[in-house]
């Protein structure tokens, strides 16, 4: 009989976005190492988007308990005027060129009194929910994925209730996350936070977390058995992918481009290189994919450069995936924050799994960096390297203009795919649940 685990995510199908793979293709692959995941997760989330497309990945027979979820993004919207259906769930991106007021009171609230996070009138429901369960269903292990950090509050109190060996993940830190430090935080809500993340911290029994750098910064506020789980990619998801690399060259970025992620200097660099080399100007398109803070838009337009940048909203993952492997060129932004070494997106992997060379900004050295090197897949650059940035674009140009730059990179990423990553998860799980 394959031991049991309980995953407590709120992102699961129909969601989208990149948050939502992290339990999914864990859940995908751990029946190969004799573990039967058991998800629980919301009946009625209001996720940013959905996404039909990672319906595929759940595994056939798996058992799914929901349980209703209240929050607070409807009247958050009728306080700031907001459009029905518009992602309001990241506080740190604003499509306005202002903040009014109402934005400021709301983020305020909701970063002070609905803690850990908005999702926190979830907790008092799932615990009831999951007694109910567990009064007469066995699980051997509980694994909890955090942000949202509500997801960690239930693992941590149905942990300690049931006495069940649990795992916690994280693809952001909690208290330590590099944005955390621009909320607009009391100093009792800045307490509470600690208290519930060192809660969970001592009732794991491991932890897990997306860098090296961020487990080094765990370990210094007292967690332990903690271990490096990437991101990863699931090379299913590139095996039936037809793709044609663009014959624009065009440079990608795919995601959220907060305004602590604003390259102005690329933009500059752009903009002389449109002077200067001859046909650039009209082979250049720079492909923006996803959520961007309105400080982006004001950014290129004032290096008069909007003839090459194409916007696009929020794609499903299948497409998001084509339009990463037919890019010349995939652009990686990281947060401009203290903690950048440690920061290594969800989709940095599939970078990778695209071979398509990466232009990284934001860090010159950090696990991003030591990847790309270790697997050759591009150049790293601060965000301010004016003459790195343009030295960089104009060899990449002369390569598109020669044919040689649609050439795949094939150095070796294996480490980094599901399968390989969620084996590891199986082997925590075994070691915690014989302890």
């Amino acid at each position: 009989m394959p031991k049991k685990v309980l995953i407590v995510t709120y992102y699961w199908p129909p969601s989208g976005g990149i948050g939502v793979l992290r339990c999914l293709k864990i859940a995908k692959y751990l029946r190969r190492s004799g573990w039967e995941p058991i998800i629980y997760c919301p009946k009625n989330a209001q996720y940013p988007r959905l996404d039909h497309s990672n319906d595929k990945d759940i595994p056939n027979g798996i058992e799914i308990l929901r349980q209703s979820i209240w929050e607070p993004y409807a009247i958050y919207r009728l306080i700031t005027g907001k459009r029905k259906n518009e992602n309001v769930n990241d506080v740190l991106i604003s499509t306005d060129k202002k903040e009014g007021l109402a934005h400021k009171m709301s983020t305020w609230i909701r970063c002070n009194l609905f803690l850990p996070d908005a999702r926190a009138f979830w907790i008092r429901p799932s615990i009831k929910f999951l007694s109910n369960y567990l009064d007469k269903n066995n699980v051997d292990a509980i694994f909890s994925c955090g942000p949202p950090h509500t997801n960690t509050r239930i693992a941590t109190l149905i942990s300690k209730k049931y006495n069940i060996p649990f795992l916690a993940d994280f693809q952001d830190p909690w208290t330590q996350v590099d944005y955390f430090k621009n909320l607009p935080l009391t100093s009792w809500g800045l307490k509470r936070h600690q208290e519930a993340e060192l809660e969970a911290l001592n009732q794991s029994s491991a932890i897990t977390i997306v860098s090296k750098s961020w487990k080094q910064d765990l370990m210094q506020i007292g967690a332990k058995n903690v271990s490096v789980l990437y991101w990863g990619y699931d090379p299913e998801d590139f095996e039936s992918l037809q793709s044609k690399v663009d014959d624009k060259f065009t440079i990608s970025h795919l995601g959220i481009m907060s305004k602590d992620r604003n390259p102005r200097v690329l933009f500059k660099v752009i903009k002389e290189l449109n002077k200067e080399i001859p046909g650039f100007k009209e082979d250049l398109v720079l492909h923006l994919v996803g959520q961007f803070d309105y400080s982006i838009k004001e950014s290129f337009s004032q290096e008069n450069i909007e003839s090459n940048i194409k916007l696009t909203s929020s794609v499903e993952r299948k497409e998001a995936l084509r339009l990463t492997c037919s890019s010349n060129v995939l652009l990686l932004l990281l947060n401009k924050q203290d903690n950048i070494k440690g920061r290594v997106p969800g989709k940095f992997f599939e970078y990778l799994a695209s071979k398509r060379p990466i232009l990284t900004l934001g860090a010159t050295e950090g696990d991003v960096v030591e990847i790309v090197k270790a697997t050759k897949r591009g150049a790293c650059l601060d965000y301010k390297d004016y003459d790195g940035i343009k030295t960089v674009l104009t060899e990449l140009y002369r390569k598109y203009k020669n044919k040689s730059l649609c050439a795949p990179l094939t150095n070796p990423i294996d480490q980094f795919s599901h399968p390989v990553l969620t084996k590891k998860v199986a082997k925590i799980l075994d070691d915690i649940s014989q302890q």
